[in-house]
């Protein structure tokens, strides 16, 4: 495949990517989905491989209109998707879909706060669902909250939207919390590994937080918005539309404000009475004092 093939917008609308990233793609794809060359006929270049997956990804068409448009055939096309697939997750996201260093940390918790006013986030978490078609088997399982069958996916993005962490494979129907705790992102966190930085806000340290909506459960690492705005006055519904602006953010710092001054809530993680709940309380009013103090 030529760069001339298609223009610019045509390379992004379709494969979801510039002609130059294609190529690099191709080149790092090459050693795990060329074949050997043998007396048989010319085996299919790794281009027309790697183009014919991404425009199978990329868009909505299906197999016999894909094979048809890259001269293979349906079965060669089918071969071709697991074949570049399974390079790409074996050989390629280790390299770029990894947990940040110390230093990377430092980096993008200054990124979130120029940003976005946060002064310790590190990433924002949330789910995502991955039709599929019924399984046969435990077909219920699948069924998810949105009335559709599909595979849940767990995703960590830092300050540029870049994905650090995925966790893919649940069935439709797990909850969020379920796949966190069974996740390796949870026992990285509840283990230590990482990250090794702390913030003092008001003679509290503050460990870099991930944040999550409120499907998800309130620990020291991780912060969430409770979902009902009960007892926020009209000051914290300022000072935090202030401070968050348009988007997301306000929400999130809203519904942070809300549950400010009360008591710690049970954890769907920990259970009552944990010290890991009072901690993770005590982070998240410093940090609503922290957002307070600033206006």
């Amino acid at each position: 495949m030529r760069e001339e093939t298609f223009n610019p917008q045509q390379w992004i609308e379709n494969f979801r990517m510039s002609y130059r990233t294609f190529k690099w793609l191709c080149e790092s794809l090459r050693p795990h989905v060329s074949k050997a060359e043998t007396k048989m006929p010319q085996p299919i270049p790794v281009e027309q491989k790697v183009g014919a997956v991404l425009w199978f990804l990329g868009t909505t068409s299906d197999y016999r209109t894909i094979a048809h448009l890259f001269g293979i055939s349906r079965a060669s096309l089918c071969i071709f998707v697991k074949d570049v697939c399974e390079a790409i997750c074996f050989h390629l996201t280790p390299q770029f879909i990894k947990l940040p260093t110390d230093i990377e940390a430092r980096n993008i918790t200054e990124s979130f706060k120029e940003k976005w006013g946060y002064p310790t986030c590190i990433g924002a978490i949330d789910g995502s669902h991955i039709p599929i078609v019924a399984p046969k088997e435990s077909r219920v399982d699948y069924f998810n909250r949105k009335g559709w069958y599909s595979i849940n996916m767990q995703a960590l993005v830092d300050d540029r939207y870049m994905f650090r962490d995925l966790c893919i494979g649940w069935p439709g129907s797990t909850h969020d919390a379920h796949v966190l705790v069974n996740s390796h992102l949870y026992q990285f966190w509840e283990n230590g590994v990482f990250p090794h930085l702390q913030t003092e806000i008001d003679g509290v340290m503050v460990p870099p937080v991930i944040l999550g909506d409120p499907a998800y459960p309130l620990l020291p690492w991780l912060m969430k918005p409770y979902p009902e705005y009960a007892g926020t006055t009209e000051a914290q519904k300022n000072t935090t539309s202030s401070i968050a602006g348009d988007g997301e953010g306000e929400d999130f710092l809203e519904q942070l404000a809300n549950e400010a001054n009360q008591q710690p809530r049970n954890n769907l993680v920990d259970g009552d009475n944990n010290p890991d709940i009072n901690n993770a309380h005590n982070i998240r009013n410093t940090l609503y004092c922290y957002f307070s103090g600033q206006y």
